[in-house]
């Protein structure tokens, strides 16, 4: 669910959604979000300060709803 909205978030940010992926590694307590877009949709997904990105994240750990630790990683 909180893979879904991440990517949900993305694909309509990012210039070129076809080369957006978002994967998830998960563990008991945690869920790992991997991000790798194209390199022009970068700053798009980081925003000016990082504020899009911190955006992101904090959207996410809403949604987990305080039963996981949920972290949102930007991949070059």
């Amino acid at each position: 669910m909180v893979v879904d909205l991440v990517n949900y978030i993305l694909v309509n940010l990012v210039a070129e959604p076809d080369r957006l992926t978002v994967t998830a590694d998960r563990t008991d307590d945690s869920v790992l979000i991997e991000v790798t877009c194209a390199p022009e949709d970068a700053g798009r997904i980081i925003g000016r300060g990082g504020r899009v990105i911190n955006a992101v994240r904090t959207l996410a750990r809403a949604a987990a709803d305080g039963r996981q630790r949920v972290e949102v990683q930007l991949l070059e």
